[in-house]
């Protein structure tokens, strides 16, 4: 099957390449550093997308390459990508135009991946030394302005990062002879597109371009053309297999909100589950989760959005090292980020495309292992499941209702009868003080909480006429009357300053009278 300047290489699991003694990365024509470097890692055999990517891409061709998650198309690149550029201790190097100016750029949609995309390339080139170096946001720009000055032979980074450094004309992009798309199908949506298409325009038109990605729609492919020279589409599976490793065994569960952490903290108790990745639509569920775990006992942490980048690479390094088996994240994980020995990923709520199903169930079942997918259905999402279920032809057309006490569920992920969702129980609330609001103490409280009095009212107020104080009544109370008849007559009399008579206000029980005045 081929289309207009592209020529398509398709192949299914029964005709590729297995990985045996005779078949190593040194047949496929690559050099003799790179496979020493990759054999202290004990990766030896290529997987099937290195196989039939690797000859192209070091023949300088242009590429859309497509392969199911966990199959290592990173290397299928990276490889390539390492062998064609010149390091300083290359012969080679001295000719160059601009040494020290980046020579390959591979672009990632999270900082999660460009950090492990950056790593791999690293460990690959542990022999013959290439300077890669990874560009992000959420750091400062100190140390990125400083290896860019010093001279870089790769850079890998997220688009926002790398337009902001080509502004501030730190990046130059002039001679980058190699350009990779890794997870292509998210770089050239309509989020990225302005920036990676900006990008792309600073880079010469004589590049060879790579574009990698799981899940490649052909949408997005027909868009791709516009940046590639006569592309060759390589496929490591026919056209009509699943999208999502067979090795990964999947349940689908319809489930209610509020006892799915009840669910979530059974499975976790399964003896076949090590180490597990959950996912979330949103931030807060996630962080939300991740609390309520570690409530239940659970060693559990999160990385999400609302994390600086330091909290979310340390959150990634303690799953990595095993010191939390459980990672709660929203898809901001799902793309490419390789963990080994993923027993279970949970979603915890629908996912929202068949796309983002088959990048977040990729994180299990890697690199040939066994691996578990487990899907939460809500009753209100119901019909995007459906939607999901026919685009990648599973076999979940009708969900089963599961609560935790369903026996189906123990039976099916192999959870011990018995198991409740807790390791410990939940730290006692403290009662709340309930009070009689008739018996509140008069007084108000400070900010610091300490319980002050009300200073006394004065009940003492002066007497103004036209706005002015009258002398000797200043201070006076309102019950200020004389006790004396004599005293009430001499101030029933009594004129003001002015010489107006005034009025006289009488005590309360008697008859109120007014002062007349003289003619």
């Amino acid at each position: 099957m081929t289309t207009e300047g592209t020529i398509l290489i398709e192949t299914s699991p029964d005709h590729l390449p297995k990985a045996d003694p005779k078949h190593t990365f040194a047949d496929l024509g690559v050099i003799p550093e790179i496979t020493e470097a990759l054999a202290k890692l004990s990766i030896v055999h290529p997987f099937p997308i290195q196989s039939l990517a690797l000859p192209i891409a070091l023949a300088g061709t242009d590429m859309i390459g497509q392969a199911r998650t966990g199959t290592g198309k990173t290397l299928a690149f990276g490889i390539s990508l390492l062998q064609r550029i010149s390091v300083p201790t290359d012969e080679s190097y001295a000719e160059l135009k601009a040494p020290g100016k980046p020579q390959a750029l591979v672009m990632c949609p999270t900082r999660e991946l460009a950090l492990q995309v950056a790593r791999d390339l690293d460990d690959a080139s542990s022999v013959r030394r290439a300077r890669v170096l990874t560009v992000y946001g959420g750091v400062g720009y100190e140390s990125q302005l400083d290896s860019l000055s010093t001279g870089v032979d790769v850079v890998v980074g997220t688009p926002g990062r790398l337009l902001d450094l080509v502004n501030r004309r730190s990046l130059d992009l002039s001679h980058v002879a190699i350009l990779v798309l890794d997870e292509a199908d998210e770089m050239l949506d309509l989020g990225f597109l302005p920036d990676v298409e900006r990008l792309i325009s600073k880079t010469p038109k004589s590049r060879q371009t790579l574009l990698f990605s799981a899940t490649m729609p052909s949408a997005i492919v027909a868009l791709s053309r516009m940046h590639l020279n006569q592309p060759v589409n390589v496929r490591a599976e026919t056209h009509d297999s699943q999208l999502t490793v067979p090795d990964t065994t999947q349940w689908v569960y319809q489930a209610h909100d509020l006892d799915k952490p009840e669910i979530v903290g059974r499975i976790l108790q399964s003896p076949s589950c090590t180490r597990t990745m959950i996912f979330t639509r949103t931030k807060r569920a996630a962080q939300r989760l991740a609390d309520e775990l570690v409530d239940r006992g659970f060693e559990a942490t999160s990385i999400h959005g609302d994390l600086n980048q330091v909290a979310r690479e340390k959150a990634l390094k303690k799953f990595r090292e095993g010191k939390v088996s459980v990672l709660v994240a929203t898809d901001v994980a799902a793309r490419g980020i390789d963990i080994t020995d993923v027993s279970h990923v949970i979603n915890y709520e629908c996912p929202d495309s068949e796309m983002t199903y088959v990048h977040r169930i990729g994180r299990t079942g890697r690199a040939g292992a066994k691996g578990v997918a487990v899907t939460l259905v809500d009753w209100a999402d119901i019909t995007r499941w459906k939607v999901i279920n026919r685009a990648l032809d599973l076999h979940f057309p009708e969900l089963l209702e599961t609560y935790s006490t369903s026996p189906h569920l123990f039976e099916d992920l192999d959870i011990p009868v018995g198991t409740r969702g807790r390791l410990k129980e939940a730290a006692p609330r403290e009662p709340r003080e309930h009070r009689d609001r008739d018996s509140k103490p008069r007084g108000e409280r400070r900010h610091d909480g300490e319980k002050r009095e009300r200073p006394a009212r004065d009940r003492s107020r002066r007497r103004l006429r036209n706005g002015q104080p009258v002398e000797g009544a200043e201070g006076t109370p309102l019950d200020a009357a004389s006790d004396s008849p004599a005293d009430a007559g001499e101030a029933t009399e009594g004129r003001s300053t002015n010489g107006a008579r005034r009025r006289r206000r009488r005590r309360s029980g008697g008859a109120s009278e007014q002062a007349t005045v003289d003619a």
